[in-house]
């Protein structure tokens, strides 16, 4: 392999039809020219140009040769117009990776309005429950919900996740409203498994954590379906705010023991370390954290999504 920046220099040299002209359009000496196009010369063994005190030419083989080097010279400057467009506006495809409920409810219903901004963006979303792997699944941003994000990724924290013990009116007129944590044995408590709480849920209070053994009549793998069985009235559950918000606020659900709730996770949106991080990469974040926030629109008394 020759070295391409003598192959460039000598294609400069044929369209500008000098040596002397040629370094003035790359900047440099015209001995360095000379030497460039001598090297090359060298290194494939042929004479590419007949030079003269009046006029330089192309030999039979430099007219072959200068084509490929013309079309390599072509070829690079796309590639550098195609990264100065990339980095002086938002574009590409996206891939992204976001839970289940998260992504269904808040994501995807926000994908046509990040998109309308960004056309030049192209998103390939794949909605699961499990934790990828940023490099060997090419994902340029992951959406996940914790309480502590993996140490060896970036991670902006979005928004806020609120988990609240709530049950239906009707469930709460039959059955009664606790006013202890404790008074939970003594409801049908539908368990989230994808949890693990293996039947205790820990709770935040006033006095600090409380740890309460709880039992009930359905155990199941999806907040969503969990959200259904308890307006259904079948019980109380421990059910995130971004999936029963508005239930909440239209009084179809009521929060009970508002002093005592879990852990609060966050959602963050988590990337590779890259001291360049692509615009469509800090396009999307900066679009979620806009939408969402400390003060998070199913959080709000209003709960009025964007």
């Amino acid at each position: 392999m020759h070295d391409i920046n003598d192959m460039l220099v000598f294609a400069q040299v044929v369209k500008a039809k000098s040596f002397s002209a040629a370094a003035r359009d790359l900047d440099v000496s015209k001995s360095r020219v000379s030497k460039s196009v001598a090297r090359l010369e060298a290194a494939l063994g042929v004479r590419l140009l007949q030079r003269s005190t009046r006029r330089l030419s192309l030999t039979e083989v430099g007219e072959a040769y200068f084509e490929h080097c013309d079309r390599i010279a072509e070829e690079l400057a796309l590639a550098d117009n195609t990264i100065s467009r990339l980095h002086l506006e938002p574009r590409g495809k996206l891939k992204i990776s976001a839970t289940v409920a998260f992504g269904t409810l808040h994501v995807a219903p926000a994908l046509p309005e990040f998109m309308a901004q960004y056309p030049d963006i192209t998103v390939d979303m794949t909605i699961n429950d499990r934790t990828v792997d940023l490099v060997e699944e090419r994902y340029d941003l992951a959406l996940c919900i914790t309480a502590e994000p993996e140490l060896n990724l970036v991670a902006r924290c979005l928004a806020p996740i609120r988990r609240i013990i709530c049950g239906s009116p009707a469930y709460l007129d039959r059955q009664g409203i606790p006013a202890t944590p404790q008074e939970l044995v003594q409801h049908n408590c539908l368990d989230y498994t994808y949890m693990n709480s293996q039947g205790v849920w820990h709770l935040q209070g006033p006095e600090g954590e409380v740890s309460i053994p709880v039992s009930g009549s359905l155990r199941i793998n999806d907040d969503e379906a969990l959200s259904q069985a308890v307006l259904g009235g079948l019980g109380l559950a421990l059910l995130p705010t971004f999936i029963v918000g508005r239930e909440l606020q239209a009084g179809r659900l009521r929060e009970v023991l508002p002093g005592y709730v879990p852990v609060e996770q966050s959602l963050y949106a988590t990337h590779l370390p890259n001291r360049h991080l692509p615009l469509k990469v800090r396009a999307f974040i900066d679009f979620l954290l806009n939408r969402f926030g400390s003060d998070p629109y199913w959080d709000r008394q209003e709960n009025s999504q964007p």
